[in-house]
Order: C-alpha cells, then sequence, then structure tokens
C-alpha cells in the first residue's frame, strides 16, 4: 500500500506540473467563488475562541520563591548578618547558623516568618529582613522580530505590551525606519501551557485594542515571526515535518513529497490546511487520496499556509483546527526557544527561522 501511495504521489507531482492546479482561495477575500465539480470547499471559517475574562486581570497571587531566586537575608540590629543568597536547586536557603530551610513555594512574608521562628533559637526576638535581589525561577520568552528578544524575569505582573517593550519593542527597518514589513502579526502567537491562546497581535499592536493586552504567566511563550520568511509548513504524519521554500503554484501533493511522504498510519481523506491569523484561522480539508488518484484536482498553496497530516479523523472543524494550530504553535517554540538557548539546537520537526 505504501509503495502504491508513494508511486501515485510522484506520478501527481510529475502531472501538476502540465496541468492547471486546483482553484486559488484568497483568504482576505470575503466571500470564495462557487466550486467547479468535484473541486473540495476550501475554506471555513473556524470561530474564534475567546479571551477569559481572567486573563486581563493581575494575578492576586503573591510571587512565590523558586530555584535561582537571589535574596539578601539581615537580621536587624545585628552587625555582619547581612548576606546574599539563594534558592538552591533543592528548594533550601543556607543562612547563619541555620541549617537548609526549605523555602521553594513560599512567599517573601512567609520565608520571613520562618526565618525569625528559627532564628529565635539562637537569637532573642531576631527581627529578620528579606530582600528579593532577581528572580531567575519564573521567566517568559519573548523572542522574535524584536529589538532584544530573549528569556525575561517574571518578578510581577506583565502584560504583552510590556513584556514586547522589554524586550526593546518590535525591531525596525534600518531602510524605512519602520516595523510594517518585518514582524508577521497574523502569525504571532502566545503559548501558554503547551495550548495556543487567542491574542489577536494585529489588533493589539496595530490597532490599539487593549482588550488583547493580557497579564503573562510565567513559563509563557510570546512569539514574533519574521514577515520576511515565505514558507508553508508540512506537519503530522508526514515522514519528514518540515518548513517548504513558498513559488508560484505550490501545490498540496509538492510540499507533501518534500516532507518524504506520508505514514502508513495517516488518514489521507481529511488532510487540513490552515491559512489567515492564527487567532481565527481559516481551515480546508482536502481528501488526498482523490488527488492522487486523479479524482480530484490539486490544491494550489499560498505562503505560510499550515498543511496538517492526520493520523485519525477528526470529530469537529472547531476541535481540527485547534489541533492544528497547537501543534503548529509548539512546534516553533520548541525550535526558537532551542536556538535562543542554543544557536546549535537542530531543532525538532518544523523550523521556523527568524530573518528569513
Amino acid at each position: 500500500m505504501k509503495l502504491i501511495l508513494a508511486t501515485a504521489l510522484c506520478l501527481a507531482v510529475l502531472v501538476t506540473g502540465c496541468r492547471t492546479t486546483g482553484p486559488k482561495f484568497d483568504a482576505h477575500a470575503p466571500q470564495q467563488p462557487t466550486a467547479a465539480p468535484n473541486t473540495p470547499q476550501l475554506f471555513t471559517n473556524t470561530v474564534a475562541q475567546p479571551l477569559r475574562p481572567e486573563w486581563l486581570k493581575p494575578s492576586e497571587e503573591p510571587f512565590r520563591l523558586g530555584p535561582g531566586d537571589k535574596l539578601e537575608l539581615e537580621i536587624l540590629g545585628r552587625s555582619g548578618t547581612r548576606q546574599p543568597t539563594f534558592v538552591c536547586p533543592d528548594g533550601k536557603i543556607y543562612y547563619d547558623l541555620l541549617p537548609g530551610m526549605e523555602v521553594w513555594g513560599l512567599t517573601l512574608a512567609e520565608t520571613r516568618q520562618l526565618l525569625a521562628l528559627e532564628l529565635s533559637k539562637f537569637y532573642a526576638h531576631p527581627q529578620v529582613s528579606v530582600t528579593l535581589v532577581s528572580v531567575e525561577s519564573k521567566r517568559v520568552w519573548v523572542l522574535g522580530r524584536l529589538n532584544k528578544s530573549g528569556v525575561y524575569p517574571l518578578s510581577g505582573p506583565m502584560t504583552i505590551i510590556e513584556a514586547i517593550s522589554r524586550a526593546g519593542g518590535l525591531f525596525t527597518s534600518r531602510m524605512s525606519g519602520t516595523t510594517e514589513e518585518l514582524a508577521d502579526l497574523n502569525h504571532s502567537f502566545i503559548v501558554r501551557g503547551g495550548e495556543l491562546l487567542p491574542v489577536n497581535f494585529q489588533g493589539l499592536l496595530r490597532n490599539g485594542d487593549t482588550s488583547q493586552n493580557i497579564y503573562l504567566e510565567a513559563d509563557d511563550f510570546v512569539y514574533l515571526p519574521s514577515s520576511l520568511s515565505s514558507q508553508v509548513y508540512v506537519l503530522g504524519a508526514v515522514n519528514g515535518p518540515r518548513t517548504v521554500g513558498y513559488a508560484n503554484n505550490l501545490s498540496l501533493t509538492t510540499v507533501i513529497a518534500k516532507a518524504q511522504g506520508t505514514q502508513a498510519s495517516a488518514h489521507l481523506s481529511q488532510i487540513a490546511i490552515v491559512r489567515g491569523s492564527l487567532s481565527q484561522p481559516r481551515i480546508a480539508v482536502v481528501d488526498f487520496n482523490a488527488i492522487v488518484t486523479g479524482r480530484a484536482p490539486d490544491v494550489r498553496l499560498e505562503a505560510r499556509d499550515i498543511v496538517y497530516v492526520p493520523f485519525s479523523p477528526y470529530r469537529t472543524l472547531e476541535r481540527y483546527a485547534k489541533l492544528v494550530t497547537d501543534t503548529f504553535v509548539r512546534t516553533v517554540a520548541a525550535n526558537e526557544g532551542g536556538r535562543a538557548v542554543n544557536p546549535a539546537f537542530g531543532g525538532v520537526g518544523v523550523s521556523n527561522p527568524i530573518g528569513q
């Protein structure tokens, strides 16, 4: 079966060079033209997920210590007791005459009370000062087309706008002095706990829609890709997930072939093509079996399309679109985060290079 599919795929790729591909769909058009017979209905709008109201409010939870956080401790009124320290990987701090004190997960006030209680075994009514010098345990990733992209400590409430400002703002072109052509806001995203949050970066950063300016949490990943890259992303049940450089008349069969074909477990009758803003994606579901057997025309792709080959049938279109976008942003986050830590990182699945 795999040999037959591979042969059919190669024939389909050869045929695409001498026949007209399927209709080109415009993600910005209000309506799609009437489909020809046997042509798949290419695009369906998915329902945009709303932002949760609590995301727009700063957390009332106080800061809690974790490994790597740096402190300065002092017993007030006793000279020579001021000492810098940090929370060790075991979650403990070591100070004065005390053994290791477990502070992982404690607030500064709780840490102060604990130290005063334990130091009272050695001093009469000790008054302890606990100062947070720097945060290492809680960080946010702010990467992409920014002047100072990197990993930043999260010591208190921080919104997306504040995080971008801390990262030096959007990268500015030396030629034009603008950011218009450098950041692809439609494909900018924030990942929390492995899931894409439905933040509209275009509305936030271009239109000033502050209803999109949510507060970040520890380990959030914010990414603003380059608008200069022209790629199609191929994910899912293919033998070599990857990006494929965009060219005119690039077709679905071509990018599947460049991704080394499909796996034996692939569900080929429901390949997804996701286009447009990640916060309001549009999705096409295509029967690839019909294409490779000549029963349906090939599909012409556009730059930044996401092609996803599923392992199993989808249940609802909205869940399918979410599966595709979540898979895409997790893959990009893994690659860009890995390169931020180690420039020699080889990457996993699909690469999404900055600045191309």
